[in-house]
C-alpha cells in the first residue's frame, strides 16, 4: 500500500470533457483504495500555477482528446520536471495523428485498412463532387470516415452509398479540418490494452465489442446497454495471439510508454487489422481498458499504483 501523493488531471476543454471527468473520478477512487492521497485537478487556466506550487509526486493524465493526447500536457509536465504516467510528447503526437500511426505500422508490414487523407481545403479548391467520385473509384464502398485527430469516435461514420458521402464528410469536418477515409473492414471489433512492467510491454486480454446499432460511435461507447462486451474475447488461439502481437507492436513502434490501447478488427479470414491507438484510454464504467485489466485478474488501482512507481523511479 502506497503513501504517495499524486494528482489526476481530467476535464479540459475538448469535446471529450465529460468522458474525461468520469475517467478521472473513477481513477481517483481506485487509487485512493490503494492508500494513495489523490488530488483531482481540472486542466484549466489555474493548472500550471497549482502544479508549480503544490508539486505532487506524480501526475496521471486522464484527459481525452486535445491536450491530453497530443503531447501538450506532457510537455508542460516535463517543463515543470514532474513525473507522470504515460507516453512522452513526441510519441503522443505520432499516436494522436491517425494517418501517421497507420503509416508507421504499415511500413513495418502490419495490416491496416487502405486509407486516404483529405483536407477540407481540397474540397473548397477542387469541388466536392469530383473529389468524392475519385475517392469512391479508388477505395470503393463501404468506407469509414473519421477526423484524423480525436477520440471517442466523434465525427466517425460508416458510408455504404455514394449519396451518404457529402453529409458524412461535413460531419467529420465539424471535428477537424482533415478527414481520414478508410476502406471499411467488417468483422469482429477488438480493443487490446497494453501495460508495461519489468518484462516490457505486455498485452491484456482482448475485449470484444458488439454495438447494438452496428457502429461503435460516441453514443454506443458511453451509454450503458447500447453495446455488449466480452472480456476476454472468445477468439481462436491464433487470432488472440496475433491481436496481442499487433497491440504490443503498435506500442513499441510508436514509442509509447506505460499504457496504451489498440483498436483492431478481425476480418472473416482471421486477419487482425490495426485501426488506431490511444495513449490515454478511457477509464469510465463502460470503457474498454478497465475491462481488459479486470479480465487479466488485476485491479485498476493496483495497476496504476505500479505505473506511478515506475514513473517516479524512472525519473529520480
Amino acid at each position: 500500500m502506497s503513501e504517495r501523493w499524486v494528482a489526476v488531471l481530467s476535464g479540459g476543454l475538448s469535446h471529450e470533457r465529460d468522458v474525461s471527468l468520469r475517467s478521472g473520478r473513477r481513477l481517483s477512487a481506485a487509487l485512493r483504495s490503494t492508500g494513495l492521497t489523490v488530488t483531482e485537478l481540472d486542466a484549466d487556466h489555474e493548472l500550471l500555477n497549482r502544479l508549480s506550487v503544490e508539486r505532487p509526486e506524480a501526475v496521471l493524465v486522464a484527459l481525452h482528446g486535445g491536450e491530453g493526447e497530443n503531447g501538450a500536457i506532457q510537455s508542460i509536465l516535463e517543463l515543470l520536471d514532474i513525473p507522470y504516467v504515460g507516453t512522452d510528447p513526441r510519441a503522443c503526437r505520432r499516436a494522436w495523428d491517425k494517418p501517421t500511426a497507420k503509416a508507421e505500422l504499415a511500413r513495418a508490414g502490419l495490416p491496416t485498412p487502405e486509407w486516404m487523407v483529405l483536407p477540407q481545403s481540397t474540397f473548397r479548391e477542387l469541388g466536392a463532387h469530383p473529389v468524392l467520385d475519385a475517392l469512391v473509384d479508388k477505395l470503393g464502398l463501404p468506407l469509414m470516415l473519421k477526423p484524423v485527430q480525436g477520440g471517442s469516435a466523434l465525427g466517425a461514420r460508416v458510408v455504404r452509398e455514394s449519396s451518404e458521402l457529402p453529409s458524412a464528410m461535413m460531419g467529420a469536418f465539424s471535428y477537424g479540418d482533415t478527414v481520414l477515409v478508410e476502406k471499411l473492414v467488417e468483422g469482429t471489433e477488438l480493443a487490446i490494452g497494453v501495460l508495461e512492467g519489468p518484462a516490457g510491454p505486455q498485452a491484456l486480454p482482448a475485449v470484444r465489442i458488439e454495438p447494438s446499432q452496428g457502429i461503435f460511435d460516441y453514443t454506443a461507447r458511453y451509454t450503458a446497454g447500447l453495446t455488449s462486451y466480452q472480456a476476454p474475447a472468445e477468439l481462436s488461439e491464433d487470432v488472440a495471439r496475433r491481436a496481442a502481437e499487433l497491440a504490443v507492436s503498435a506500442h513499441r513502434l510508436l514509442g509509447l510508454r506505460d499504457i496504451s490501447r489498440t483498436d483492431a478488427i478481425v476480418d472473416e479470414s482471421g486477419e487482425v487489422h490495426f485501426l488506431e491507438v490511444n495513449v490515454s484510454p478511457g477509464l469510465t464504467a463502460t470503457s474498454l481498458m478497465p475491462m481488459g485489466i479486470e479480465a487479466a485478474g488485476r485491479g485498476l488501482g493496483d495497476v496504476f499504483d505500479g505505473l506511478i512507481e515506475r514513473a517516479i523511479q524512472g525519473r529520480s
